[in-house]
């Protein structure tokens, strides 16, 4: 069950429910796993790639293999290409928004905050 005060975000796909993390999970590590694999450069070109709406099918399958190994899950992202799109690719997109806005501060602040 995905806990949203701790920035996790559930998502369908394939008739399998995953939770998306980038909030617990989101190392140096990561990001420079994302920067390679988006070809960024730099934090403020992944930052631009995002917020710019320029974002690939390769932009998708990245985010979201980063995400779902926050979540817990142990995939890599060959297998997070070959996953179902179930609820579309607005459902993805979606949820990736979300688990992005967690991240970065963007989010609702949870109303009884630790």
């Amino acid at each position: 069950m995905a806990n949203r005060i701790r920035g996790e975000v559930p998502l369908a796909l394939g008739g399998r429910r995953y939770t998306l993390c980038l909030t617990l999970c989101l190392t140096l590590g990561a990001l420079a796993e994302l920067e390679a694999a988006l070809q960024a450069g730099d934090l403020a070109g992944l930052a631009d790639r995002f917020a710019g709406g320029r974002v690939s099918a390769r932009d998708l399958i990245a985010l979201l293999g980063v995400a779902l190994r926050g979540g817990g899950h142990d995939i890599d992202d060959a297998a997070v290409a070959r996953l179902p799109l179930a609820g579309g690719l607005d459902a993805v997109s979606a949820a990736l928004g979300e688990v992005l806005a967690a991240a970065f501060g963007e989010g609702p602040a949870p109303a009884n905050p630790p």
